[in-house]
């Protein structure tokens, strides 16, 4: 299995049969490599609405005939949008052909703008375990820190965790590199951070202050063997 990292909070898996995108905001993102109209991903994994995360989904997903998994309300919405959608809520999992998705809390917000304003709202914001080919991938979505992250590491061995720095909206460094002593993942990589101005960050100071665990810092487009 490949794993891909393409700016902000985009992460693409690539499997023997699937290819998986998660939170593909590609059109606007400076930081990331992929243009939205090559990309042909069988699934698009949500975790909350916020149009950073949903991205060019709906572009996407059309003409891909993706599916697209996400909090149930906002796949509902996605789904009223014409889009082929499975909802889910917090600690529910479901195995498909593709893995085992199982969302997880986060604290945050989470509603769609839409092109005249409009804010929707899409639900729970939520993180994701993604389990496949013997691996599990956690992505913490948009979040604080909270001390259920512990009890998520310990009843699910965590493989990779993507996690958020960015502060202002999310953990920022200090709190991030907490949550990797709650979630005790075998290798953390840092997202959603340098985007835009609030969320400007040093990744090596979250790297410098997490202690015996391994910390990839990726650049958008790099690529790793899980």
């Amino acid at each position: 299995m490949e794993i891909s990292y393409h700016g902000h909070s985009v992460v693409k898996i690539q499997t023997d049969k699937h290819t998986i995108l998660i939170d593909p905001f590609i059109t606007g993102n400076p930081l990331t490599d992929l243009i939205a109209e090559n990309e042909k991903p069988d699934v698009i994994l949500l975790t909350h609405g916020h149009n950073d995360h949903v991205g060019d989904t709906m572009e996407i997903a059309k003409a891909n005939d993706s599916l697209v998994v996400a909090p149930n309300e906002l796949a509902v919405y996605l789904g009223l949008q014409g889009l082929k959608t499975h909802g889910m809520n917090i600690g529910g999992a479901k195995e498909f052909d593709f893995g085992t998705v199982k969302f997880t809390k986060a604290f945050h917000s989470s509603s769609y703008q839409t092109e005249t304003n409009e804010f929707i709202y899409t639900g729970m914001p939520a993180g994701i375990l993604f389990t496949v080919e013997g691996k599990t991938i956690y992505h913490a979505g948009d979040t604080s820190l909270f001390g259920d992250m512990e009890m998520i590491g310990n009843r699910h061995p965590i493989d990779v965790a993507f996690l958020p720095i960015g502060d202002n909206f999310t953990m920022g460094p200090e709190d991030a590199a907490y949550a990797v002593e709650l979630l005790n993942p075998k290798l953390t990589i840092p997202v959603h951070y340098n985007t835009f101005p609030p969320i400007e960050q040093d990744p090596l100071k979250f790297k410098a202050l997490v202690k015996n665990h391994d910390v990839k810092i990726m650049e958008a487009g790099e690529v790793f063997e899980c």
